[in-house]
């Protein structure tokens, strides 16, 4: 069975980029998203698909809530720590009158 196209060993193409000339041999196809682009890049030009561009296509599951959650005890020593309030601690408050006028 015979090939459709030429070998283009020797074939000279132009950088999609920046335009410089190379063997069309050297030059790489764009990759944007898993699609190709149709564009040709030289090695300097080329950058591979970023992996980001790829967020959304995968289910990803990333729970942040426990499920059954269970309060801390604090009778263990290496729970909670209890302050005790100092003797020289006092507190203070004060309520205040409230006039309600309806006309």
């Amino acid at each position: 069975m015979s090939n459709r196209f030429a070998s283009g060993k020797k074939a000279i193409a132009e950088c999609d980029v920046c335009g410089f000339r190379y063997k069309l041999r050297q030059l790489k196809n764009v990759i944007v998203k898993g699609r190709d682009t149709n564009v040709k890049a030289c090695s300097t030009c080329w950058d591979p698909d970023h992996p980001q561009l790829h967020l959304g296509e995968f289910p990803v599951s990333d729970p942040q809530a426990i499920q059954n959650p269970r309060p801390d005890f604090t009778g263990y020593p290496q729970s909670r720590a209890l302050i005790l309030p100092s003797p020289t601690t006092s507190a203070g408050g004060a309520v205040g009158w409230v006039e309600i006028v309806i006309s």
